[in-house]
C-alpha cells in the first residue's frame, strides 16, 4: 500500500519521468531481453528497434505517475494495453520481472536522483499498477476462454483463401482446424497472429484487424506488404510471399477496444487511410446488417486506386443501402483516376470535410498511418468536434494524438 509520502515522492518524479522516460525506458528494455531473451518471442521486435515501444511505455509510466492519487483515471489506457497484452500472452509472471528491470534502469538513468526513498516509493507504486493491469488482463483471459468458440492463448487456423485486393494489400481467409465455431467479435476488433519465420531466432507475433463482419465462419484479415523486408516488413512480406492456402498459423482470440458502438442512431462518419480501412470496413457491414436506417458516411483515402483495396465491397454496399455516403480521395492519382468522377484529389482537410459533411454532430471513426491521423485529428478538433466524439486506433504501441501533437 502507497503511504501519503509515497505518493508525493512518486508525483515530484513526474517531471524528470515526462523528461527522461524514454531514456530510461530503453534501458530498461536493453537489460529485460540480455536477462530474458525468452520474452523476444512477445514483444514486437519493428517496435523495438524503431523505439516505438520504447515511447510508448515511458508515455504509460509518466501517466501513472501524474494520476496516482487516482489510477481509475488511467483505467481507459490500462485496458487499451490489456487487450494488447492479452491477444500476445503476457502473463501475472511477467511483471515481477519487469518491475525488477524498470526499477534498475530508473536507478542507472537518473543516478543521485535515485535516491532509496524514490526507489522505494516506486518499488510498491510499481506493485500497485501491476495489480491493476493483472486483474484487468485476468478478466479479459475469462472472457475470451468462456465465450462460445473462445479459447485462451493461440490455436491452429488454416489459410482457406488468399485474395489479393490491391498493388499493396491481400486478405488472408482464417478457418479453425479443430472445426469449431468462431466467437463473435465487436466489429473493430483485431487478432494476433503468431509465426515461426525461417531464419529468425525468436517468434514474430503481429496484430491485424478483422476486416469482416463478425459472425461468419472465418476469419479475415487484410494486410499491406510493407517495401522494407527488415525490420519493418518481415512479417508483413512472409505472409505475401511464403503463406498460401493450406497452410497453418496460431491465432489468438479477437481483442481491442477500438469498436463500434451501435447503442444509438447518431450518424456516424468512418475515416480511413490506406490499409485503416480495414477495422472500419468492419464497422460499416456491421452497421448495415444491425442498423441500415443509421447515415453512415464512409470516407477512404489512398495514394490512387491500384493501392485501394477492397473498394468494390464498399461499392456494392452503397448501392444496396441509401443511407451511406461514399467518399474516396487520391493524393497521388493515375490518369484514370483523375478522369473519374467518383474520387476527389489532395489529402483531408477541415475545408474539405465541412464541404461534404452537413454539420459536425456526428461520431468519428479514424484509423490509419500516422501522417493521416495528426491531420485528420487536428481538422475535428478544428471543427470543434468534442473528443468524447472522436474514436481511433493506431497501427502499433499505444499513442495518444494530444501527446503527437504536442510534440
Amino acid at each position: 500500500m502507497l503511504t501519503t509520502e509515497q505518493k508525493s515522492i512518486i508525483k515530484s518524479t513526474a517531471p524528470i519521468l515526462k523528461e527522461r522516460g524514454t531514456e530510461i525506458t530503453s534501458r530498461f528494455y536493453q537489460q529485460l531481453f540480455t536477462s530474458h531473451p525468452e520474452l523476444l518471442n512477445l514483444f514486437n521486435q519493428t517496435n523495438q528497434k524503431k523505439g516505438r515501444q520504447q515511447t510508448a511505455l515511458a508515455g504509460a509510466v509518466y501517466a501513472a505517475a501524474e494520476n496516482i492519487d487516482q489510477l481509475e483515471d488511467i483505467l481507459p489506457v490500462v485496458k487499451q494495453i490489456g487487450h494488447k497484452h492479452r491477444s500476445i500472452g503476457v502473463r501475472p509472471e511477467h511483471y515481477p520481472i519487469v518491475g525488477e528491470h524498470l526499477l534498475l534502469a530508473m536507478k542507472e538513468v537518473l543516478g543521485s536522483d535515485a535516491t532509496d526513498d524514490v526507489l522505494e516509493a516506486w518499488k510498491e507504486a510499481y506493485g500497485v499498477i501491476a495489480s491493476v493491469f493483472i486483474e484487468v488482463e485476468e478478466e479479459m483471459y475469462q472472457d475470451a476462454s468462456i465465450q462460445q468458440g473462445g479459447w485462451e492463448g493461440f490455436k491452429p487456423f488454416r489459410v482457406t483463401h488468399k485474395v489479393t485486393e490491391s498493388n499493396a494489400i491481400t486478405s488472408f481467409y482464417l478457418e479453425p482446424v479443430d472445426g469449431n465455431v468462431l466467437p463473435s467479435f465487436s466489429p473493430g476488433q483485431y487478432i494476433s497472429v503468431q509465426l515461426q519465420i525461417e531464419g529468425e531466432t525468436y517468434t514474430h507475433i503481429r496484430q491485424y484487424s478483422l476486416s469482416d463482419a463478425p459472425n461468419q465462419n472465418y476469419f479475415r484479415i487484410s494486410v499491406k506488404k510493407e517495401s522494407d523486408h527488415d525490420p519493418e516488413g518481415i512479417v508483413s512480406n512472409h505472409l505475401h510471399e511464403r503463406v498460401e492456402v493450406g497452410d497453418e498459423i496460431p491465432v489468438s482470440a479477437p481483442a481491442g477496444d477500438f469498436v463500434l458502438s451501435t447503442k444509438d442512431e447518431t450518424p456516424l462518419v468512418l475515416i480511413s487511410g490506406g490499409v485503416g480501412l480495414t477495422p472500419l470496413l468492419s464497422m460499416l457491414k456491421t452497421v448495415v446488417h444491425l442498423q441500415p436506417e443509421r447515415r453512415v458516411t464512409f470516407i477512404h483515402a489512398a495514394r490512387n486506386s491500384q493501392l485501394h483495396a477492397l473498394k468494390g465491397e464498399v461499392t456494392d454496399l452503397v448501392k444496396q443501402i441509401e443511407t451511406i455516403q461514399n467518399y474516396t480521395i487520391y493524393s497521388d492519382p493515375t490518369e484514370q483516376d483523375e478522369q473519374s468522377v467518383d474520387t476527389y484529389t489532395g489529402h483531408i482537410t477541415l475545408e474539405w470535410l465541412q464541404e461534404i459533411l452537413p454539420h459536425n454532430q456526428m461520431e468519428f471513426y479514424f484509423c490509419g498511418p500516422t501522417g493521416f491521423m495528426n491531420a485528420v485529428y487536428s481538422a475535428l478538433q478544428g471543427w470543434n468536434v468534442p473528443e468524447d466524439r472522436m474514436h481511433y486506433e493506431f497501427f502499433g504501441p499505444a499513442k495518444s494524438l494530444e501527446t503527437i501533437n504536442e510534440g
